[in-house]
């Protein structure tokens, strides 16, 4: 069992303030027994507000917390078997009329093709992901 942590909820505690450490040990308190990971889209995400910063001290400490982050978690990347699965609900989604966003649906492929749960501020696209169990903080 796993959580692939959303962007959303790795922003969040950056927002908070509190150090990579304290918010790992908040997920784990949170949710015990579970790895905890993150995808190679939701990184993406997260480089993307480093480079977005409004300041070059908030960049150095975005970067930092990132880096942090991604030097205690796994990263899982994003391969063949994700992308057959991805490109499958998207279509069958689409032909029903739902769009998910696309990062979202990415991020929300990776931990179902890996069994993991996603655990996120963004409940309401991720639970456009059918079998997806999403967990909200």
């Amino acid at each position: 069992m796993g959580l692939i942590l959303d962007s959303s909820v790795v922003i969040a505690a950056e927002r908070e303030r509190k150090s990579a450490r304290q918010f790992v040990r908040s997920v784990i308190d949170f949710a015990p027994h579970q790895e905890l990971a993150l995808s190679a889209v939701g990184l993406t995400e997260l480089v993307h507000g480093i480079y977005r910063s409004d300041s070059p001290e908030r960049q150095a400490k975005r970067k930092l917390f990132i880096n942090e982050l991604c030097a205690g978690l796994k990263v899982y990347p994003y391969v063949a078997e994700t992308a057959f699965l991805a490109g499958r609900i998207h279509g069958e989604q689409m032909a029903k009329g739902i769009v998910i966003p696309y990062a979202d649906l990415l991020i929300g492929a990776t931990a179902l093709s890996l069994g993991y749960s996603v655990l996120t501020t963004n409940v309401r696209h991720f639970q456009l992901i059918p079998g997806l169990k999403v967990i909200s903080v």
